[in-house]
């Protein structure tokens, strides 16, 4: 199974619609992340034109997205791998530790909020945020997630630029 992983898109400021080079990684998925702030559900219909999406919601979400279906948190169970979504995991001392509190089950555990790319292993949990595709901060480039679960075990996660 193959997964896109996208964060802090914040439309219709920074995301107008689909940038291209995420698109082009969208059309081989069987599955969109979405970590939450897409600030209008239009992108998650937009998103759900390449695959099937699971979102949650973002500080700047309004009930719209909430009316599409994202919830605050989620977990789900990807091809036997157990992944955990939240929008923003807190502080970064102690992120692991605090993850694995709050989804003892997860293998992985996606969030955003940050718009600092990050994977990141410790306390038996991996923790993966994407960055952000369209408002990069302080990064040098945009940039979302790919990750690929066979047979119930992460065999890639990668956050690659899209800028």
């Amino acid at each position: 199974m193959d997964i896109a992983v996208l964060s802090d898109t914040h439309a219709p400021r920074r995301w107008k619609t689909c940038p291209a080079a995420v698109a082009e990684r969208l059309r081989t998925v069987d599955l969109i992340l979405h970590a939450g702030d897409v600030c209008t559900a239009d992108v998650l219909d937009e998103l759900s034109a390449y695959a099937p999406v699971h979102a949650v919601l973002g500080n700047n979400d309004g009930p719209d997205v909430a009316a599409w279906g994202a919830p605050e948190t989620l977990e789900v169970d990807l091809a036997g791998l157990r992944v955990a979504m939240i929008h923003d995991s807190g502080p970064a001392a102690g992120r692991t530790a605090r993850m694995r509190r709050r989804f003892p089950d997860a293998d992985l555990v996606v969030f955003g909020h940050s718009h600092i790319p990050m994977d990141l292993t410790g306390d038996g949990v991996r923790v993966f945020n994407p960055g952000s595709p369209t408002d990069r901060r302080r990064q040098p480039h945009g940039t979302m997630g790919l990750l690929r679960v066979t047979d119930g075990a992460l065999t890639r996660a990668e956050i690659v630029s899209v800028t």
